[in-house]
């Protein structure tokens, strides 16, 4: 009998701007509220366990020890604190699911990912959807960003770490580097693609697939955060560089694609709901949604996949 897939949260910071939080422009992003309203994080967090999610995600995407102490003043050790606070708000939230929620019941007890992005996050250039940053940098200057972040994650008790919208194969060859400095954790490792072949960079996914297939900490690998119609077909183009060991890992965005300049374009296309049967099929064994999927979407999700 095939394992059933575990279900994914959807957007932590789509909720957020739907309670009202303005999140576009900040450096932080959804980062800033483990500082200014962490109960509104833990309230998003019990919003996507109630609709099933086994698996939820830490508002720590943006979140890094350098821009806590440049953007809110923060001294190294309390900036570490705070990143690990996203751990510690996840995992309290999970207790209380489990403790006080019915929907709890006959359920297995939901993971914490710790999220870290793309130094482009970090950059607030756009350019986590290019990776144009990899060319100035060494291997080893993206190691020595990434650690501190993966060290608080691992600290604070993650039950895994989701390295996630990586645009290029420099970056995550130093993320999968740096994931042996600790070697007790597991984690997946997605990619932002541009079409049904490359991701972000140029680069084509099945490179991707096998800078994964070095790291024997990695329980998946996929892509998130593009267009949910993408995501089979570039499965598919990379079937046969993916180890049988190794999971595919798939959290696209909703049915709407992000325009710069008038934001938020609503494209017609099957319902994210539907494609999921095909990346059912297909493997994947960790599937959700990033950018626009609330917890409404999760759960028509974890209908459709029936589990």
């Amino acid at each position: 009998m095939d394992p059933s897939p575990l279900i994914l949260d959807g957007g932590l910071a789509t909720e957020l701007e739907a309670s009202g939080f303005q999140l576009q422009g900040d450096p932080l992003w959804s980062a800033r509220l483990l500082h200014t309203n962490p109960q509104a994080i833990k309230d998003v967090h019990y919003r996507f366990l109630q609709s099933g999610s086994d698996v939820i995600t830490t508002a720590t995407y943006q979140a890094t020890i350098e821009g806590f102490v440049k953007y809110l003043g923060l001294r190294p050790e309390e900036a570490q604190q705070m990143m690990m606070s996203g751990v510690q708000l996840a995992k309290e939230t999970v207790r209380e699911f489990m403790s006080h929620s019915p929907e709890s019941e006959d359920r297995r007890e939901p993971l914490v990912a710790g999220s870290v992005g793309p130094y482009g996050a970090f950059l607030h250039d756009g350019s986590e959807y290019t990776g144009a940053y990899e060319d100035k940098m060494t291997l080893e200057e993206l190691k020595d960003w990434h650690r501190p972040q993966i060290q608080c994650l691992v600290k604070a008790g993650a039950d895994l770490v989701a390295m996630e919208t990586i645009p290029g194969l420099k970056e995550a060859e130093a993320l999968v580097e740096v994931l042996k400095e600790f070697p007790e954790i597991k984690a997946w490792l997605a990619f932002s693609c541009k079409d049904i072949h490359n991701i972000s960079s140029g680069r084509s996914f099945s490179e991707a697939v096998q800078v994964a297939c070095r790291s024997t900490q990695l329980v998946a690998v996929g892509v998130n955060c593009c267009p949910a119609p993408l995501v089979k077909p570039l499965l598919e183009s990379a079937k046969s560089h993916k180890k049988a060991d190794l999971s595919w890992v798939v959290y696209p965005n909703s049915g709407e694609r992000w325009d710069p300049k008038t934001g938020w374009i609503t494209e017609k296309q099957m319902s994210f709901a539907k494609l999921s049967l095909d990346w059912k099929e297909q493997g994947a064994l960790w599937i959700g949604g990033c950018c626009r999927v609330g917890p409404a979407d999760i759960t028509a999700l974890k209908q459709q996949l029936h589990v």
